[in-house]
């Protein structure tokens, strides 16, 4: 990778980083903060306040991505940050689950994800994009990880209040690197390609569907395993960072492994078709060995090792394979499914527990990834990359579908 292509995606993780450790920093305390507010005892209110930002989010990413397209990345990307830390503050000043809950509308309002990764799509070759989107992907698991350690020290030092107003100097501090460290993009393409083509393709289809099982997945997998760490693995909550951080790190190593090797060889779909079936048998596998800890710990590894290669390779290939004029819109899509696949996932999981059992939400999800595998192994082969300039890598594309 050049010097610039460094620079544009270690800049990119890092804002996506921020962005997501301020929200990752909620999810282990908002649930106990809430009771000491007023109106806490409304389960299902707090239930809303920490889904909404998903909820806004699947709302606007289409609309932040066609934007820009149309008046550039950086204006865009600015804009939602500021969205991002004005919902911050809103949520700081709030005292009570529903003034939080319109912060954190606020905050899902600045829907950047697809502009983000369009601009780092931008700003790549191609024969190292896949690279690129392993650096946001690496920190953003490595920003989960890390808000498990900190999250109730910081409630202990600085409380709920100041979580938010961190999350929001943190947002400050992305405007400053995207407007300052991230590159320029280059000039957009003028052609027009009309939203509907984008929707009716059917390798972008393949693609939006699973990112939604991948996390939908993720999060039905989540209602369940932190009560059988505690139960099984006789681990307490606040301990919980000790299995996560190195699973985390160690799955991160071994995919940029997994994926270099792959594209240096041609072979990136066998990597991609494999991480499914990977998935596949992980969660078949904690539903056969819930109760062993050594298992469980093993399945984490294991799942976090082809969450992290779906989650670097797929942005990458709907950047491929999405007409140059209309990246930010096709990423706005497959962020779109993404985030109906995180509230579907509590949704689901939630309720197949409590209805059904623990054990079948891991029969739902290894279902789902059963399906999945089926289709996307019918993906045509990517041809190998070579150093082409954008425009001439996505013929080829166009021409293997």
């Amino acid at each position: 990778m050049s010097s610039s292509e460094i620079r544009a995606g270690a800049s990119l993780a890092s804002i996506f980083a921020l962005r997501m450790f301020g929200l990752f920093l909620l999810l282990p305390i908002f649930a106990i903060h809430a009771k000491t507010l007023p109106d806490g005892d409304n389960t299902a209110l707090v239930g809303m306040a920490m889904g909404i930002y998903g909820l806004t989010q699947a709302c606007l990413q289409i609309l932040f991505g066609m934007a820009s397209d149309k008046y550039g990345r950086k204006p865009v990307i600015i804009v939602g940050l500021i969205l991002f830390a004005v919902g911050a503050v809103i949520a700081a000043m709030s005292h009570t689950v529903m003034g939080i809950l319109i912060g954190r509308a606020v905050q899902g309002a600045g829907a950047i994800s697809a502009a983000i990764t369009a601009l780092l799509a931008d700003t790549t070759r191609e024969e190292h994009r896949t690279k690129a989107m392993a650096m946001v992907g690496g920190s953003i698991g490595i920003s989960f990880a890390l808000s498990l350690v900190l999250a109730p020290v910081l409630y202990q030092r600085i409380g709920m209040d100041g979580i938010f107003i961190l999350t929001a100097i943190m947002a400050i501090a992305a405007i400053g690197v995207v407007t300052w460290i991230t590159p320029d993009a280059p000039s957009m393409p003028t052609v027009k390609v009309p939203f509907i083509q984008v929707l009716k393709n059917p390798e972008l289809m393949r693609l939006n569907l699973g990112v939604f099982v991948l996390h939908l997945s993720q999060v039905a997998m989540f209602v369940v395993v932190p009560s059988a760490l505690v139960q099984y693995a006789h681990l307490p909550l606040d301990k919980h960072w000790e299995v996560y951080l190195p699973v985390v790190f160690g799955s991160f190593f071994v995919m940029l492994l997994a994926i270099m090797r792959g594209e240096r060889s041609g072979k990136m779909k066998q990597v991609f078709v494999w991480s499914i079936a990977l998935l596949m048998l992980v969660q078949l596998g904690f539903w056969g060995f819930l109760e062993n800890a050594t298992m469980l710990i093993a399945m984490l590894f294991a799942f976090f090792l082809a969450f992290n290669i779906l989650e670097a390779s797929q942005p990458s290939l709907v950047s491929r394979l999405a007409p140059p004029s209309a990246k930010g819109a096709a990423l706005g899509v497959y962020n779109t499914l993404q985030a109906l696949g995180l509230a579907c996932g509590g949704f689901v999981g939630g309720w197949m527990k409590q209805n059904i059992s623990a054990s079948s939400v891991f029969i739902f999800t290894a279902v789902l990834s059963l399906i999945w595998l089926i289709i996307a192994s019918r993906m045509p082969e990517l041809p190998k990359r070579a150093s082409k300039p954008d425009s001439e890598n996505t013929s080829d594309i166009a021409n293997a579908v």
